[in-house]
């Protein structure tokens, strides 16, 4: 609820001020590496020159806290230069930390004015360390191997399917040629010699008797009946 008020209240003074503070542009976001250097700038227009005091907004498990007063140290240092189109304040970090990040505000005052700029973020950010620290050669080798570790896990089943697929076919061929021996066990081989020979005669003489010859041949040679 504090947060809040202060926030209105801000607001209410700063439009109460922009007759007599022009405030400049800030620049709304900054990205710097952890240790790297990071400059922070607030300008404005007037006619007086105004105090300034560096302000850090932070925010603190979901929650945004009231801003507080940055710490001016060796590595933290704040300075005032003046241009053609006002003044400016400077916040210089020679080493930033993580945590620095923060939104950061100046803070104008003197007997009439009192208000905030419109701030700049500062993201600290630390790079990912890797893991493993391999080089180029050995991340070359370890590809090379996967390729043929990926190669052999095709080419393995293939070779399976293949061999698995020719002794069927040879399981298949002496199956069939097991089923043509087996046709003629349980056969009457005297039966079979019987059968034979009646179409072997019957092939001979044919199936019919010649009844114009049959008084003049009855005597030698007897016919077959059909």
């Amino acid at each position: 609820m504090g947060t809040v008020t202060n926030f209105f209240l801000c607001s209410f003074v700063v439009v109460m001020a922009q007759g007599e503070v022009k405030l400049q542009p800030d620049r709304p976001f900054l990205k710097v590496l952890h240790n790297g250097r990071a400059e922070l700038e607030c300008c404005y227009n007037a006619t007086k020159l105004l105090d300034f005091t560096w302000y850090i907004r932070v925010q603190a498990e979901n929650i945004t806290l009231d801003p507080t007063i940055v710490n001016i140290s060796e590595l933290v240092t704040a300075r005032t230069k003046k241009t053609k189109d006002g003044h400016c304040s400077i916040l210089t970090f020679s080493s930033v930390q993580l945590n620095d990040t923060g939104l950061y505000l100046c803070w104008l005052n003197n007997s009439n004015i009192n208000l905030f700029t419109y701030g700049t973020y500062l993201h600290v950010y630390k790079p990912l360390e890797k893991t493993l620290n391999l080089s180029e050669n050995t991340k070359n080798k370890i590809l090379t191997a996967e390729g043929i570790l990926l190669f052999l896990c095709v080419l393995l089943p293939a070779a399976t399917l293949i061999c698995q697929s020719k002794k069927l076919s040879e399981l298949e061929k002496k199956k069939v040629k097991r089923e043509e021996e087996n046709i003629y066990q349980g056969l009457n081989l005297d039966d079979c010699c019987e059968t034979y020979e009646q179409i072997e005669r019957a092939l001979a003489h044919g199936p019919y008797q010649d009844v114009c010859n049959i008084k003049e041949e009855e005597e030698e040679i007897q016919l077959e009946k059909p």
